[in-house]
């Protein structure tokens, strides 16, 4: 499927292998997933491990308008396709 809006794109596509990946899913028993079912997950792909590290980082830490005694409902699972990034 083309993209009908190639302006939008945050980054432009690229070719470049993404074998180091971040894998984001919901905590069991966590009422988000009446929504969205609780086998939800979400792939992120980076070039590089030192990336991925990064994107954790950035995306599990606490945001300024957490409520004292929040606690992420994320679950951060690093990944990594072997194949892309061993040659396995």
């Amino acid at each position: 499927m083309g993209i009908s809006n190639s302006h939008n794109l945050m980054r432009p596509p690229t070719i470049e292998p993404r074998p180091y990946g971040l894998r984001v899913s919901l905590r069991a028993l966590d009422p988000f997933a009446k929504l969205c079912g609780a086998d939800w997950q979400r792939s992120h792909w980076y070039t590089t491990a030192a990336l991925r590290d990064a994107a954790m980082v950035e995306m599990s830490r606490k945001h300024e308008y957490s409520r004292p005694g929040d606690r992420p409902a994320l679950v951060f699972t690093k990944v990594e396709n072997l194949v892309a990034s061993r040659g396995l």
